[in-house]
């Protein structure tokens, strides 16, 4: 009995020890993916390094012997933003600082690339109060001796380390200072803070600058200012501190606000145009949330600079060239052209004038730069207005292009600042209001020549005050420099050379794959929109011939989903030609849509137009293309025509190319195959009878067709865009009593229509050239307009300037007209 006991009892220990050692190896199996990640992680210390390795520092660069031992910053961050905004910081201005830079961040922090130090006992909780004075007693402890200043600065803030350098070295570094923009809490915290009326506190965002002996003073009592927090802003508790031990207050300068820059947008801050004076003058930027618009500011900064550069590397060939004249040195000497040693150019090429001349580059600012050896080399002046107005963009016209105006800002820009430069002292102001107009033109080696008219405003804010609106003239020259020429290594050209193959080899690989697979029919895109074209006519066969032969062409033959609606004038006994045309298109092709309404009346484009717009040949989906039988198109036209028209949304006007007169350059008759230049035709910018709109958008309430007032030629294409134009610009309407409208008022309203223009240059749609035939008994606007028409089409202005000119008469009347001009003054 004993014996069976002590079995059961030993069975009873060894099914216990078992189950221990199954729920071990369980717990062990269970985490073992964990185990692995933390045997390989790297929880490696900051104390490893020392902190002059941690900041790059050896240990015999002192103030005196070493010029990066200017300044040392600290750089408050979190564990999460290390990867982020710290290494942004890093890669754009931290390493161009005048001395050492450091991450200051929870214990534990660590990183291999950048310079972290985990504070011991610091964590990541906010507002960093112990972070921000351990971080001043760590800069304290090690460095003191080691560097003139030290800042304090988030992992927000963008610094200029150039002009942080100038500002530095200008101060006194060995008398307590206490550098920032001042600060005494917002208008909710006022009287909060447990500030003296004469106490303040340096803003902590934009940067906090102290002199090694403002940090000599305060940092001995920074455990005393921790034990003694009065406020949860760290900032504040800071400039408490110093004002208690130092002795000295923020700085109250004025000036500050835009030397150490804060931008109250919060996220949104730097995020928009940066072109702006406060980033042109700031030592430091704040805040930048997003490690992209810090890469973005840096890359803008880095442009600016280059910019100074580029100025600075002119001003000394500038020097080098007024040397020259001084010493006597001829333009051809071989010691004119730079980097290039006398022996190494050949005495045959002395004479020969190389892009990197003094001779060219050396030039001082003038208008004269550029001497032409004949009329054919002088250089145009284009006129810059509310458009740019120019023998290159005069066909067709064109805004000022975002490059250009950019420039001009530029311009602007820069010479206002150097005009304000000393405003303070002089105790007056001026403000740029606007560019009235301008003139200029490029020179391919010397640059861009303006000539601007500018509305300034002159204030004077000292003695006798005033304000008055000024006009001056700006004459402004902006130079080139030399070229610059970037090698780029092999690696490079054979890692884009592959990455360009495998794109390829991937498109062409995935073409033949889909051309083995057939799409579902319910996955196949919707065919494109019906065009209907829509073409007024009385008499001229010939010309209708010719447009029926293109549609065929185009439209028929390439199979574009078009139908066509011709609206022709005249007795039923002068039609049978154009009937006859058309029906035998018909029967060319049956299952086509080829229809025409026959009008016995007075020929109105507008009357026609309207009657087409309203026909029930056309389907509220379709789109509308009205046109003149002069034109000549291609299957490039209706691509646009269905891009640029959206239903309820917006309306495509083409700008037509028109012929010239071919008589007038000597040709006996138009041709449709004549290229598209200057010489042949214009881009006619007026013209809005080629119009491309949906049926539901012309039959909206407020544009209800075209106007049938008018009679022959002309007008009814402007009285039509001036109703678009409105609609346009008409708001949406709701009304708050609905008591008082139905009841799908508001749904109605929402959904009304909102058309804007879209016109642009399409060298596939061409007018070709017809004689011009006004009659007098139109009304004095259409009279005009087919006046302007014709004047316009008899040629170009270069072929009118040379018939001009080869007359002797018209010169010689010119040359009387000015003299006797010059006697009347």
């Amino acid at each position: 009995m004993l014996q069976h006991t002590m079995t059961k009892r030993k069975t009873l220990i060894i099914a216990c020890f078992g189950i221990a050692l199954g729920l071990c190896i369980g717990t062990v199996l269970k985490n073992y993916r964990a185990l692995e990640i933390v045997k390989r992680c790297s929880l490696r210390p900051t104390n490893l390094k020392s902190p002059n390795e941690i900041i790059g520092l050896n240990d015999e660069d002192t103030i005196q012997n070493s010029q990066r031992n200017l300044v040392f910053v600290g750089v408050m961050t979190a564990k999460n933003f290390i990867e982020g905004r710290a290494r942004a910081v890093y890669d754009t201005w931290g390493k161009e600082v005048p001395g050492r830079i450091a991450f200051f961040s929870s214990e534990g922090s660590y990183s291999e690339e950048l310079p972290v130090v985990g504070l011991k006992n610091v964590d990541d909780r906010y507002p960093p109060q112990k972070k921000s004075f351990m971080m001043l007693y760590y800069m304290y402890e090690h460095y003191i001796d080691r560097f003139e200043w030290f800042i304090r600065a988030d992992d927000d803030v963008y610094m200029e380390p150039d002009k942080l350098e100038r500002f530095l070295r200008s101060i006194d570094s060995s008398k307590p200072q206490f550098i920032g923009q001042a600060g005494k809490g917002n208008s909710e915290e006022f009287g909060l803070l447990s500030l003296e009326f004469d106490e303040n506190f340096c803003m902590g965002g934009p940067g906090v600058i102290l002199s090694s002996e403002t940090l000599r003073r305060v940092a001995p009592h920074i455990p005393t200012c921790l034990k003694n927090l009065y406020s949860t802003h760290e900032d504040v508790e800071v400039g408490r501190c110093v004002q208690k031990f130092a002795g000295i207050p923020c700085t109250w300068n004025y000036e500050m606000q835009y030397i150490l820059r804060h931008n109250s947008s919060g996220r949104n801050a730097y995020t928009g145009k940066l072109k702006r004076k406060e980033i042109h003058n700031a030592i430091t930027l704040h805040p930048i949330k997003q490690a992209p618009l810090m890469y973005r500011l840096h890359s803008y900064i880095q442009g600016l600079k280059a910019e100074e550069l580029r100025q600075e590397s002119l001003l000394l060939h500038r020097d080098i060239k007024r040397m020259a004249k001084y010493l006597e040195v001829p333009d051809d000497s071989t010691y004119m052209v730079p980097s290039v040693s006398p022996g190494a150019v050949p005495d045959k090429d002395n004479g020969k004038r190389h892009f990197e001349d003094h001779n060219i580059l050396g030039i001082s600012p003038e208008l004269n730069k550029f001497v032409p050896a004949s009329t054919a080399d002088l250089l145009d002046w284009s006129f810059i207005s509310r458009s740019l107005y120019s023998a290159g963009s005069a066909n067709p016209k064109q805004k000022i292009d975002s490059a250009m105006r950019e420039g001009l800002e530029d311009v602007i820009t820069e010479v206002m600042e150097n005009i304000n430069y000393y405003s303070r002292q002089r105790g007056r102001v001026i403000e740029f209001r606007e560019l009235l107009y301008g003139y200029h033109r490029l020179d391919a080696i010397h640059g861009q020549d303006l000539i601007l008219d500018l509305l300034l405003i002159y204030k004077k804010y000292r003695g006798k005050k005033m304000t008055v609106p000024v006009r001056r003239h700006l004459y402004v020259q902006r130079a080139f420099t030399g070229i610059f020429v970037k090698e780029l290594d092999e690696d490079f050209y054979n890692v884009t050379l592959q990455q360009s193959l495998l794109g390829s080899l991937l498109h062409n690989g995935m073409a033949r794959l889909s051309s083995h697979f057939t799409m579902a029919s319910n996955l196949l895109a919707p065919p494109p929109d019906n065009i209907v074209f829509v073409l007024p006519i009385a008499g001229r066969l010939a010309t209708f011939q010719r447009f029926l032969a293109t549609y065929e062409r185009v439209c028929i033959d390439a199979s574009q989903h078009c139908d066509l609606l011709v609206v022709i004038f005249g007795p039923p006994d002068e039609l049978t030609d154009h009937l006859q045309q058309l029906n035998e298109l018909r029967a060319r092709h049956i299952y086509k849509q080829i229809n025409y309404i026959q009008r016995s009346g007075q020929f109105s484009r507008g009357v026609a137009l309207d009657i087409a717009a309203r026909s029930s040949y056309i389907r509220q989906e379709d789109i509308i293309l009205f046109i003149d039988v002069d034109m000549v198109f291609g299957v490039e036209t209706l691509q646009r025509v269905r891009m640029h028209t959206q239903r309820g949304r917006q309306v495509y006007l083409p700008i037509v190319f028109s012929q010239y007169d071919p008589k007038r350059r000597g040709e006996a008759s138009a041709s449709e195959s004549l290229p598209i230049d200057d010489e042949n035709g214009y881009f006619r910018q007026f013209g809005f009878g080629i119009c491309a709109i949906y049926k539901s958008d012309i039959l909206d309430d407020d544009i209800n067709g075209f106007d049938k007032d008018i009679t022959g030629w002309g007008l009814e294409d402007v009285k039509f865009l001036e109703k678009i134009v409105r609609v346009g610009t008409r708001q949406h309407g709701f009304l708050s009593n609905t008591a008082e409208v139905p009841l799908d008022y508001n749904e109605a309203a929402e959904q009304w229509r909102r058309l804007t223009v879209f016109r642009a240059p399409d060298p596939t749609l061409v007018h070709i050239y017809h004689d011009i035939s006004c009659d007098v008994q139109l009304d004095a606007p259409q009279y005009n307009m087919c006046l302007g028409t014709k004047a316009n089409s008899l040629g170009s202005t270069r072929l009118m300037e040379q018939l001009f000119f080869n007359n002797r008469q018209n010169v010689e009347f010119i040359a009387e007209f000015n003299r006797q001009k010059q006697q009347t003054r």
